[in-house]
């Protein structure tokens, strides 16, 4: 069986938007370290991420919002809204974070992986299409969702396991039958979006779900509410490919969030998801690192969730 990917590139660590920013470098130090240690990082076929092209962009994203950010990078940084700045690496870095999704779901679309994970970042499911906010620059599984779609597949889902709702891939895929989004979250929390009832929009009405869950809410809400709402759904799209936006920030530590999940109840998510990509895609499954803050739960979700996919690939 080909092995699980592992996606990074070095670039992605020096993105530094500024002295106290949650959404720092020492994130994928404290992932690299917490696999090196554990010993999983010997089992993943490694590959450093390869930048996005301005066409793969531009699937998803206005060519003036691409420059915006070219242009604060150059510039040595700066603050693009409230909560989301660049710093002189920061584009690099956002192009090889789009780019090794894609190249990622490239691989295991060729075969040559059979799944994988991308330790990248900034991360992306906030972005929108002509708007950087909520710490994410572009949005890199949607990048990678068009990719998909442009090389002849039908059917693409995203399943969003962040404890925030990303609004920006909703936003880009809810008139677009041929991608299914669907979101767990804790509701109300920033940004504001991501209630029941929004269900996609004309065409894509019902390629949309989004399951908010209160403050508090632990494993077994989580889990259920991915096993009786979203499962049957996502099966019954049959998708052919599965891209998982992998934030780890409902975890019980997480400063940013208050849900009660532990990094055991990521590796079960990780399982029921593999379970649905074996079922109606081959087993092709890309999960993409979104959020997640606190540095030990963070290290700590990302090896279960790829212990997961390892023992997958087996």
């Amino acid at each position: 069986m080909p092995p699980t990917g592992f996606v990074f590139h070095p670039v992605c660590v020096e993105h530094d938007p500024g002295r106290g920013h949650p959404e720092r470098p020492d994130r994928l130090r404290a992932i690299e370290a917490r696999l090196a240690g554990a010993g999983l990082a010997a089992e993943l076929a490694r590959h450093e991420a390869r930048p996005a092209r301005l066409e793969e962009l531009e699937r998803v994203h206005g060519r003036e919002h691409v420059e915006r950010v070219r242009a604060a990078s150059a510039q040595g940084g700066g603050r693009l809204d409230g909560d989301t700045s660049v710093s002189r690496a920061s584009f690099e870095a956002a192009l090889r974070a789009a780019g090794g999704v894609v190249e990622a779901c490239e691989r295991v679309l060729a075969g040559t992986w059979q799944n994988a994970f991308v330790a990248v970042r900034p991360p992306g499911h906030h972005a929108e299409r002509d708007e950087a906010m909520g710490f994410c620059l572009f949005n890199n599984v949607a990048v990678a969702a068009a990719a998909l779609r442009a090389q002849g597949l039908a059917r693409v889902a995203i399943l969003d396991w962040d404890v925030h709702h990303g609004n920006g891939t909703q936003h880009l895929f809810e008139r677009d039958p041929s991608v299914f989004y669907a979101s767990l979250h804790q509701w109300p929390l920033y940004p504001g979006t991501g209630a029941a009832d929004e269900r996609g929009l004309g065409a894509g009405e019902g390629t949309t779900r989004n399951c908010p869950l209160p403050a508090g809410a632990g494993e077994r809400e989580w889990l259920g509410a991915l096993e009786r709402e979203i499962l049957p759904e996502l099966a019954a799209f049959a998708p052919e490919f599965v891209l998982v936006s992998a934030g780890f920030d409902a975890h019980r530590l997480d400063p940013l969030a208050a849900t009660n999940l532990s990094e055991h109840a990521y590796a079960e998510m990780s399982a029921r998801m593999l379970e649905l990509a074996a079922t109606h895609a081959q087993g092709r499954l890309v999960a993409v690192l979104e959020g997640g803050y606190h540095l030990e739960a963070l290290a700590a979700s990302v090896e279960t969730c790829l212990g997961a996919l390892v023992e997958h690939a087996r």
